[in-house]
């Protein structure tokens, strides 16, 4: 028995451990990627969810089937650019003082209201009205086949 404690009594001491160091070791490196995989997960599924950005940032005042109406007290310019860093949009256009922004499941058409009181902001579905080429004349990302991920202009569905 006196050899096993020489033995012992040989071998350099071990540094003192902390409590719980292992499992902190261990933790960080599992909590870490689900708490990004977490932070992540919403991020992906939103696809630029325009129609839910304005319905919690202006006052609606009425819908017609797919179409929803909203006020903003802001100018067209800042409330189109406001929409568009909030929801980005796949393509842009300006025609006659309004703002169209195309999404892929919306289109978003800001417009000045009655005697400069702010703007008129109107989600509209993108079903029959964008494949029979209604907002064509905006030009390239408006038009029937416009890749709804893509911004419409060259090189995209090529």
């Amino acid at each position: 028995m006196t050899a096993i404690r020489a033995a012992r009594a040989a071998r350099p001491a071990r540094p003192a451990r902390a409590a719980g160091t292992t499992r902190a070791a261990f933790g960080l490196p599992v909590v870490l990627p689900i708490a990004l995989v977490v932070a992540v997960l919403p991020a992906c599924g939103s696809d630029n969810d325009a129609r839910g950005w304005v319905a919690d940032r202006y006052h609606r005042t009425g819908a017609q089937g797919d179409t929803e109406r909203f006020t903003s007290a802001d100018p067209v310019g800042r409330t189109a650019a406001a929409i568009a860093a909030g929801a980005t949009p796949a393509a842009r256009a300006t025609d006659r003082g309004n703002e169209y922004l195309r999404y892929a499941d919306d289109i978003v058409i800001v417009s000045a209201a009655a005697a400069g009181a702010g703007s008129i902001v109107r989600v509209e579905d993108l079903d029959d009205q964008f494949n029979r080429g209604q907002y064509a004349f905006l030009g390239s990302g408006f038009g029937p086949g416009s890749p709804a991920d893509g911004d419409g202009g060259p090189g995209d569905g090529k």
